[in-house]
């Protein structure tokens, strides 16, 4: 009868600590400014720093074993489920023990992830370190900016030297990457980054037919890419990651800060990877808007730049597959609830980001 009443009291405690800790999660939530001064630019760099130091020197990455683990053991729950629905054993389940389970493991993860990372989503962030307001952009705008970034997709794709470009090891990229961030950090101290900790995804084909590019695990603080994809698109894809790790949480912010990073670098394969991707995002904005004057665009670049382009076009159909729309509409679902209203469109708010940085300084 004590040892019941016991786990009873302790069960009790547990519960409380963990909704008491998701509260304050929440509340925080809140107060931007609190968590830019004392979260984003306070704590976190120092959690940031020291996962980078835990497992960047490890050449695989170990946050794509921990999500094969509970890949396994969600296969592995829902199998049991079935087993027990299948032989009728409903009624034998502890219903209170598996909801008690389920609980702690989902605020658990709940309250890891946004003291680890998470927080980072609620911060004003870039807005405020440059004292740049995105703002909702017209179609006047976007001719603008459509027209610039032909001109240096174009002169970028030509600087390369040669119609088949000659890439080099995905290490070296990444090291680049790393060399790009350092400088840009001499302008904007903020966008520092020591300790690398850029992998390859182990799930790189599957990645192909899921959707995604790259991804940073808040778990581990490792960035990971998918080497499948087109190269000329991994140098952006680098520094999109690795501004996830130095706390620009939102898609639109950390292809923005990518954008910072790459266009500071020594190698010319970063600007035209950079301005390749804005261009396409840009461009399709345009589309929506006047699809004549997008379609127009398109004449106006580089036979080059239209063979990369029919390159990532092929990469797109050909992972085509049932289970991507599936995949996109759960991260959509993740990306809203991460204070991105926008959900996938997200990514193409960085189009806002560089017109009003364009507005500001006068150039790109």
């Amino acid at each position: 009868m004590n040892t019941s009443g016991k786990l009873q009291l302790s069960t009790i405690i547990t519960v409380l600590v963990l909704l008491v800790l998701s509260l304050i999660i929440k509340l925080i939530s809140y107060y931007p400014n609190w968590i830019e001064i004392y979260y984003s630019r306070g704590i976190y760099p120092y959690i940031s720093s020291f996962y980078r130091t835990l497992f960047g020197w490890i050449p695989f990455s170990i946050g794509d074993i921990l999500y094969f683990l509970a890949g396994s053991y969600l296969l592995y729950y829902a199998y049991k489920t079935i087993k027990v629905i299948a032989n009728k054993q409903l009624l034998q389940v502890n219903y209170f023990k598996r909801i008690k389970r389920t609980f702690y493991i989902v605020s658990t993860v709940y309250i890891y992830f946004n003291v680890m990372w998470g927080l980072n989503y609620n911060r004003p962030g870039i807005a405020s370190q440059l004292n740049l307001i995105p703002q909702l952009h017209n179609e006047a705008d976007l001719k603008m900016i459509t027209s610039d970034l032909i001109e240096k997709v174009n002169k970028t794709r030509l600087s390369l030297h040669a119609k088949e470009i000659k890439y080099k090891p995905y290490q070296a990229i990444f090291n680049q990457a790393q060399k790009a961030y350092s400088k840009v950090s001499l302008e904007y101290p903020f966008m520092e980054y020591k300790t690398s900790s850029v992998k390859k995804s182990i799930y790189g084909r599957l990645g192909k037919y899921v959707g995604f590019l790259g991804y940073y695990n808040p778990f581990t603080g490792e960035a990971q890419l998918n080497l499948t994809i087109p190269q000329f698109l991994l140098p952006y894809v680098s520094c999109h990651e690795m501004a996830h790790q130095l706390g620009y949480a939102s898609e639109s912010e950390a292809s923005f800060v990518s954008y910072l990073a790459a266009v500071h670098s020594d190698d010319s394969l970063f600007h035209y990877s950079i301005y390749f991707d804005l261009y396409t995002y840009a461009n399709n904005e345009l589309y929506k808007r006047d699809s004549v004057a997008a379609k127009n665009n398109y004449k106006l670049l580089d036979p080059l730049v239209k063979s990369d382009l029919k390159v990532l076009k092929t990469y797109i159909e050909q992972s085509k597959n049932p289970i991507e729309p599936i995949i996109k509409i759960f991260y959509d679902h993740y990306l809203k609830a991460n204070q991105q209203s926008n959900g996938m469109n997200s990514y193409n708010e960085v189009v806002s980001w560089l017109i009003a940085y364009k507005k500001k300084y006068g150039k790109i």
